[in-house]
């Protein structure tokens, strides 16, 4: 099998996180026969009318470039511009130094970000990947790529999970999850890269593991775990074993998953040992290969130290033993092919089908480029820009009906289109006042009220400090913004396309606010507050312990006493030191924005809306 580049092959989901698309069509070359469209049907559904592929290193899979980009728009940009008021003026000079300067800027991190991605999506190596298919076992990605439908999208998830940690040799941390279309249904996958030192789980693999179910758990997506993993990294089991978000949640969550009536499917590709024996056990449905598929709590050395017994991994727990005799697994299969079939047939089988709660329009691409969104942002991250250039190069016509826009201009919010799904937009324009963070929550409560997506772009100092600033109460109007963030249960998402500072962080919808996904640009920042900001802070306290004893502090050693701070905030507060430790579900290329954020949207839309409570706000 092979990847190629497509560039008019129509693909689409169903009302569909993170994203690389993959394109597969039949190689002669290949061992493996060709599908058949009967076998893996692209059947075209609302939203994604027309994707079409275009070269992008990001979704490279096997050196293949497969990303999308809407092949379909409206009719005529200019009868667009003509007949309708709501229109953003999202024009750039292109021509401009400063447009030129911040695009090959961003150029220059898109590149930095494509290159680490694919050295990732390497795994453990070309030996370690040698040896895995010796054994006759497809690499995770290609059995991914295999158990999708023929030319749908796969959303990854945090591909550059443990970036520069554990020595640098647990890439993605031994994990690819995302979301993909099988059988028509969108789903969850999580698959162990056993080329990726055994497949074994370090603490971020359980971390980036849990993520995952728990994006499955929100929207509803059904699970599909592809095992092969040796069970935990012992050398670090005290990061791993004994607490609540370590290796015993994933169980946890698969049986409430399962009381939810969201399905869980494991295909036993390899081991599955100890505890993670109960990945197969506690599915709904579980498949196993024969010859590499192995189950059991405890293998043949620890059988042979506690009961003196000689057995092979097959004889204890293989294919044979588990469906014929243990009744652990249900489906036989004769290899890695042969099991992935079989699961797109029980995905089939599910009866599983959303039911969009939000009133969709057709589809338009934006008027304004998205590729142009590099050139937005300046170089220097302390000179402002105006969002709205960014919202018109991400929703439907570019179309946007603002709210109060006269009002707490420093914060922009109001309605849109995303692939026909309606969206309400929080974006950032400065820093937060009072009347901003009051604008912002009357807009948020808006949203819940009427069942609309909240889409937050972050790029934010904070809030108004000062005098002035707390005597007119800042403190309680933030407060406001904060309560409604938190207290609205519509479909939150994220992206960190500038600063993530301080307080604003939390009034734009953080991590800790549970937004549905969560994505940053690479020239994103994301810190408690800016460098210069904790330096100066540090050296005042130090300055003020030099005058209390009636020393002297020269510029000289106060200088020497910023820089290791200034270094540890530059070095901390990164787009990669984020994603690293699953701060996000991943950086992405500006120019992907819209098909991310259209995707995750998607996926979003899978849960039944809830009714929104809010707590009391402090008038």
């Amino acid at each position: 099998m092979s990847y190629e580049l497509h560039l008019e092959v129509e693909v689409a989901f169903m009302p569909f996180s993170r994203s690389y698309m993959l394109q597969r069509s039949a190689d002669p070359a290949s061992s493996q026969p060709p599908r058949t469209s009967t076998e893996r049907p692209s059947v075209l559904r609302p939203p994604f009318d027309a994707f079409a592929a275009a070269p992008d290193m990001l979704r490279t899979v096997r050196g293949v470039q497969g990303v999308s980009r809407l092949a379909r728009g409206f009719a005529s940009r200019a009868g667009a511009l003509g007949g309708s008021s709501n229109v953003l003026d999202g024009a750039l000079n292109t021509k401009s130094k400063q447009f030129q300067e911040s695009q090959a800027r961003m150029a220059e991190l898109t590149a930095e970000l494509r290159a680490r991605v694919a050295k990732a999506r390497q795994g453990g190596g070309e030996a370690a990947r040698a040896r895995h298919e010796a054994r006759g076992k497809m690499p995770v990605r290609d059995r991914i790529d295999s158990l999708l439908d023929a030319g749908s999208p796969f959303l990854e998830l945090s591909p550059l999970a443990a970036f520069d940690m554990y020595g640098g040799d647990v890439p993605s941390a031994g994990i690819v999850t995302g979301i993909g279309r099988i059988s028509g249904v969108e789903c969850m996958i999580l698959g162990n890269d056993a080329t990726v030192k055994g497949g074994t789980y370090f603490p971020l693999t359980v971390k980036k593991h849990l993520r995952a179910q728990e994006i499955a758990q929100e929207n509803r997506l059904p699970c599909v775990y592809l095992v092969d993993s040796g069970g935990a990294f012992l050398p670090l089991q005290a990061d791993i074993f004994p607490d609540r978000d370590h290796f015993g949640r994933e169980f946890y969550n698969q049986a409430n998953m399962s009381a939810m009536g969201i399905p869980q499917i494991a295909v036993v590709m390899g081991s599955c040992t100890a505890g993670g024996a109960y990945v197969p056990a506690m599915s709904d449905e579980s498949v196993i290969v024969k010859g590499n598929g192995t189950v059991f709590l405890g293998g043949p050395p620890l059988v042979k130290a506690a009961t003196g017994e000689v057995i092979t991994p097959e004889e204890l727990g293989g294919a044979d033993v588990h469906c014929r005799t243990s009744g652990v697994t249900d489906h036989y299969a004769n290899n890695d092919a042969h099991a992935l079939d079989i699961t797109r047939r029980i995905v089939s089988n599910l009866n599983y089908r959303k039911q969009p709660a939000v009133a969709q329009t057709p589809i338009e691409e934006p008027i304004y480029s998205p590729d142009e969104l590099g050139g937005v942002i300046p170089v220097d991250s302390r000179k402002p820009f105006d969002v709205r250039k960014v919202i018109a190069r991400i929703v439907d016509g570019s179309r946007f009906d603002e709210f109060k826009k006269e009002y707490g201009p420093t914060i922009v919010t109001g309605f849109a289109r995303l692939y026909g799904n309606p969206v309400g937009i929080v974006a950032n324009n400065g820093i937060l006042f009072s009347e901003s963070s009051v604008k912002a929550a009357h807009f948020i409560e808006l949203c819940s009220q009427r069942g609309i997506p909240l889409l937050f772009l972050q790029n934010i100092t904070g809030f108004m400090v000062g005098k002035k600033a707390e005597h007119g109460g800042i403190a309680k109007d933030g407060a406001k913004m904060v309560m409604a963030v938190s207290d609205a249960k519509v479909p939150k998402i994220t992206c960190i396309i500038g600063g993530s500072y301080g307080a604003g962080n939390y009034g734009m919808c953080g991590r800790a606010f549970s937004p549905r996904f969560l994505y940053m640009w690479p020239n994103a920042r994301i810190s408690v507050m800016g460098g210069e900001q904790a330096a100066g802070v540090l050296a005042q306290v130090q300055r003020d312990n030099y005058e209390r004893r009636k020393e002297t502090w020269s510029a000289e050693e106060e200088a020497a006493f910023k820089q290791p701070i200034l270094d540890k905030y530059e070095h901390e507060s990164s787009a990669y030191y984020s994603t690293a430790r699953l701060w996000d579900d991943g950086i992405i290329d500006p120019k992907d924005t819209r098909k991310v954020l259209g995707l995750s949207l998607s996926a979003a839309l899978n849960e039944e809306p809830k009714e929104t409570k809010f707590g009391v706000f402090r008038m």
